[in-house]
């Protein structure tokens, strides 16, 4: 249903925007665990969904990363350019330029640049987009055709748009968020960050919110949830046994809640596992073995107070997943850098291990 509901959307978004310079949603994708083919104990039940956003006409996105160093997580600025259109105008399109028309003609065309509507300066504001984004949901949803069956309450935030869908008994709670591609790749940046990203992948520390973790309403944080759900399922079609992996993952998900390790570190852990264990003995007879494989590998992670970040310059992923040059370039970031940083922190975690 949630993969229906967003292509229904999609359609009416195509249709009612055909001429606007608002971003241009594209087809959703579905990530995190529910579409990586397993839920946590915990699960919120809540759906997430990532729903690309292209550069209307007229317009260009370029990111910038951020170097101010205010977040854990690598976070980037939209910077939006316009771009001439007055080719595609000769060539019998209906479509000023922003860059050679006069601001009058533009402003008798009723036609505004994203520049002026979405944007603070020349840079996407977040805040701005979801609320764009929820009032367009908002005034498609009697356009779509599960709105004759399904009763939906919007959920506005500052960073995504939050769904229910009721029908009788049945419900259903999705999470948009909204992104920009990397080029041509797996990786994003979105609106909102991971909890792990919100966090900076951290365990054993205060959750108090700091300064550090405010961001700025042009930021973007990167994201790999994407190239996360295309690894897992390549994955499941390589083991023995196509589950066998997930069951590991949920097993200790559902065992250690409440420890102090997020499931982030867990699914860390098994990535770089499913990349070093031989494949062929993914099998169910040794499902207690790989069990294991996975706390010993921990414990040594936690001994050397380092735990690679999976995505960020792996060199083992598979050739499917797409991942920008620089991704791959980049020093893979420790999670467990606080843990260096901080013996009380360590202590803490090698004593709940």
């Amino acid at each position: 249903l949630t993969a229906e509901l967003m292509e229904s959307f999609r359609r009416v978004f195509v249709d009612s925007m055909s001429e606007s310079f608002y971003p241009v949603p594209q087809e959703a994708i579905g990530v995190g665990s529910a579409f990586e083919g397993w839920s946590p104990r915990e699960w919120d039940g809540v759906y997430c969904v990532l729903v690309p956003l292209n550069a209307p006409p007229g317009h260009a996105f370029h990111l910038e990363l951020d170097s101010t160093g205010q977040m854990a997580a690598r976070t980037f600025r939209v910077h939006v350019e316009p771009v001439c259109t007055c080719q595609r105008e000769q060539q019998g399109q209906e479509l000023l330029c922003f860059l050679h028309h006069s601001q009058k003609e533009l402003r008798r065309k009723h036609q505004r640049s994203l520049l002026k509507t979405l944007c603070i300066g020349s840079y996407l504001d977040v805040e701005k987009t979801s609320h764009w984004f929820y009032q367009l949901l908002r005034s498609s949803w009697l356009h779509v055709p599960q709105s004759h069956s399904w009763h939906l309450a919007f959920q506005p935030c500052s960073r995504s748009c939050q769904l229910q869908l009721s029908k009788g008994k049945e419900s259903l709670r999705v999470e948009m968020l909204f992104g920009v591609h990397q080029g041509d790749s797996d990786i994003f940046v979105v609106s909102q960050p991971s909890e792990a990203q919100k966090c900076g992948s951290s365990i054993f520390v205060s959750s108090q919110p700091t300064k550090a973790n405010i961001m700025a309403s042009t930021a973007w944080p990167e994201m790999y949830a994407v190239a996360e759900v295309k690894f897992f399922q390549h994955m499941a079609r390589q083991v023995p046994c196509e589950s066998l992996h997930l069951k590991c993952l949920q097993v200790f998900t559902c065992i250690l809640t409440g420890t102090g390790f997020p499931i982030s570190i867990w699914k860390t852990v098994l990535m770089h596992l499913l990349t070093t264990v031989p494949l062929s003995q993914w099998h169910r007879r040794e499902f207690a073995r790989r069990l294991w494989d996975m706390l010993t590998y921990l414990s040594h992670c936690l001994q050397l107070k380092c735990l690679k970040h999976f995505v960020l310059g792996s060199e083992r992923l598979p050739a499917e997943i797409r991942v920008p040059l620089a991704v791959r370039k980049v020093e893979p970031p420790n999670l467990f850098e606080h843990l260096a940083r901080d013996p009380a922190a360590h202590r803490e975690a090698m004593q709940i291990y």
